[in-house]
């Protein structure tokens, strides 16, 4: 694994491809859905992939936009606005989380849409790419405020997925608690199966048909995709230095991990604020600070530090886990490091990801690094739909062996046409679909 010498159209700052105007496409430079999609042409592009499916990738096949109230404790009634975005199920039925955040909006949710498409197709499991989300602020939510949100958005959804249909999960902002209020409601309701409409959702606690692992299995999957591809550029995991942003579920989860298998975990930044320590900070021990507080600001073991000083930490390994498009150029530009993983969707805007080619940083994309959830959630979509339960062990085992073909898969992409990592995972997926394709045909 070296670095690439064909950089994404992201990155480059690529001629905008024809198929934008064909179908309308706006102009703005710092579009994420524009972004997403730019980067899957330029790879289908490069493997030739046929233009009909070229179009029908470009755009989802579904979006659903529902606006619906929701009590609120002292007795008032807002209305929220949530989406649903179903883009492809060739491969199998819609899957994808769905967030509760302040930021949710229709070209963010379909961009995150797509990279699930892509994902499922590049770790092979058989399911198309959705993705959903409800604008606003849990934290500012009561418990019975969100148990009311959770299950009147699952109402005006309720028609358009099911456990054969379309799949969803957690994302930003929602938890197992949720997945359990969500299925619950559509089990209750006409258009549920109560025999089978636990599958309706993933994610949900153990004990309401939940899998062991599913909790931490994006940050899982990230730390056996960097043991499976990181030796091979000379960075062997034992003792690699690596720096976090974002401490939520994927980086409390893939940082504790990491430092399990002897990486040093020498820096981590949060809303809150940012921490150092050269000699390595305790993941173990920040995840219960951050359990109690909120945030890592305040945590007794580690310097604070500001966002400069955060990015300009020297490390083999920076893995942004927080939020779309937060490294800009600037933050780039500050950037030390040998690898980013991207355990967060989409995390550098254009003008992040052209810096980073400009300073050789190798990018090993989301779509690999953060295929992890996706992954486990079939394997608890599948225990429900047999009647079957698998122990930890044997999930850890499965997600290994998906994570590792995958990283190959890409490894012998890049290889055979010579281009950066993030266009080799796309050409990977977009291979496999663009292959069942050309059997199934386009209906009629």
């Amino acid at each position: 694994m070296t670095t690439a010498t064909t950089p994404s159209a992201a990155a480059t700052g690529a001629t905008r491809d024809p198929i934008f105007d064909e179908l309308g496409f706006p102009t703005d430079p710092d579009n994420l859905y524009l972004q997403t999609c730019g980067t899957m042409l330029n790879s289908a592009e490069l493997i030739d992939l046929k233009h009909r499916v070229r179009i029908i990738l470009a755009q989802p096949k579904n979006e659903i936009m529902v606006h619906f109230p929701v009590r609120m404790d002292d007795g008032h009634h807002r209305l929220f606005k949530g989406y649903r975005i179903q883009h492809n199920n060739a491969l199998g039925p819609y899957k994808g989380g769905f967030r509760f955040h302040e930021d949710v909006h229709l070209d963010d949710v379909k961009s995150l849409a797509m990279l699930m498409t892509m994902k499922c197709a590049l770790v092979r499991i058989p399911f198309g790419g959705g993705k959903g989300g409800v604008k606003c602020d849990p934290r500012g939510l009561s418990e019975g405020e969100l148990q009311r949100l959770s299950r009147r958005y699952c109402s005006a959804i309720a028609d358009q997925i099911g456990p054969d249909v379309d799949i969803p999960a957690p994302d930003v902002g929602t938890n197992a608690q949720i997945m359990a209020w969500f299925a619950d409601t559509y089990m209750m309701s006409s258009a549920g199966d109560h025999h089978d409409g636990l599958r309706v959702v993933t994610g949900k606690p153990v004990e309401f048909g939940g899998s062991a692992g599913r909790e931490k299995a994006t940050g899982q999957g990230v730390a056996d995709v960097l043991a499976e591809m990181l030796p091979g550029i000379g960075i062997p995991v034992e003792g690699m230095k690596v720096s976090l942003l974002g401490f939520g579920n994927v980086n409390g989860w893939g940082g504790r991990i990491l430092q399990d298998m002897g990486a040093k975990i020498v820096a981590v930044m949060d809303h809150t604020g940012g921490l150092r320590n050269d000699n390595g900070i305790d993941c173990h021990k920040l995840f219960e600070h951050n359990m109690k507080t909120r945030g890592v600001a305040g945590f007794a073991d580690a310097d604070a530090i500001g966002e400069e000083d955060f990015y300009r930490t020297p490390v083999d390994v920076f893995i942004p886990g927080a939020l779309e498009q937060m490294i800009k150029q600037k933050q780039a530009s500050w950037l030390d490091c040998k690898v980013m993983a991207e355990a967060a969707n989409a995390p550098c805007d254009p003008s992040g990801e052209r810096e980073l080619s400009a300073k050789g940083i190798e990018v090993i994309p989301a779509i690999l690094a953060n295929a992890g959830g996706v992954t486990v959630s079939y394997f608890e979509w599948l225990q429900n739909k047999t009647s079957q339960i698998w122990d930890a062990e044997r999930v850890d085992t499965e997600l290994n062996r998906h994570m590792c073909v995958a990283a190959r898969r890409t490894l012998a992409t890049r290889a055979r046409y010579g281009c950066d990592m993030r266009t080799a995972a796309f050409a990977t997926a977009l291979e496999h679909i663009g292959a069942v394709y050309k059997v199934r045909g386009i209906f009629p």
